[in-house]
């Protein structure tokens, strides 16, 4: 398996890095080898698993529609 040698990372990308790696309990090559994956590999999207959680989270909500008018009343609600 080829081997990569990162120079003159600037300090704050390496702290991000290293506090990813930490938050996801991954080695800090583990962190950047998922991070470079993601950009250069993307998930291909599933179109019918998105209509299907979209449908599903429709049939969810539609029994307490929201409107302008109830959305307004609840964030002025205890305002003076």
């Amino acid at each position: 398996m080829p081997t990569l040698t990162l120079k003159n990372i600037p300090e704050d990308l390496y702290s991000c890095l290293k506090a990813a790696a930490e938050a996801h309990r991954r080695s800090l090559t583990n962190e950047i080898l998922h991070c470079v994956e993601q950009v250069l590999r993307p998930k291909q999207i599933d179109v019918a698993e998105h209509l299907a959680a979209a449908r599903l989270l429709r049939a969810k909500t539609a029994a307490a529609p929201l409107n302008d008018e109830l959305l307004n009343a609840a964030k002025n609600a205890g305002r003076l």
